[in-house]
């Protein structure tokens, strides 16, 4: 019940609050302190407002700039999807040096952990006391004859 006086405070002060805040109030002395504490801030705030009188008129014209640059904005905003600026491109360059700095790195690596592959270090490699498909015998054989150079 106790909510009354902040829910009809702004009836109260235009003088249009119900009959049961004023009864509520005729009973409740915590209420008319908190009654009286509002109506004290309230006067304080409306003492600091400056007078709409004081404010000056804008200058002639002053609507129709806003206007135009409002028009402005949001015309440039549409085409901003379209250019992103030269943050995404410096962004997109970066990310792309990037890539190519990890894929040189990997093709460098890879290069240089494969074995060389001439005929004789192929043939060397041939263990003839072991049992080998045959097919895997005549690949190698003309691996190693296709490789070869003097």
């Amino acid at each position: 019940m106790h909510d009354i006086v902040a829910e009809q405070f702004d009836d109260h002060r235009n003088g249009r609050a119900s009959q049961a805040l004023y009864e509520h109030l005729a009973v409740c002395p915590d209420c008319v302190a908190e009654l009286a504490e509002l109506e004290q801030v309230t006067n304080a705030l409306h003492e600091f407002r400056p007078d709409t009188d004081s404010i000056p008129a804008p200058s002639l014209g002053f609507y129709n700039r806003v206007a135009c640059r409002i028009r402005e904005d949001e015309q440039s905003q549409s085409w901003s999807f379209f250019s992103p600026g030269i943050a995404f491109f410096r962004r997109v360059a970066f990310a792309s040096l990037l890539l190519l700095a990890g894929l040189g790195s990997y093709l460098v690596t890879r290069k240089a952990a494969e074995p060389e592959a001439d005929a004789v270090s192929i043939m060397a490699q041939h263990d003839v006391l072991q049992s080998h498909p045959e097919s895997s015998d005549r690949d190698n054989l003309l691996f190693a004859l296709a490789n070869y150079r003097e």
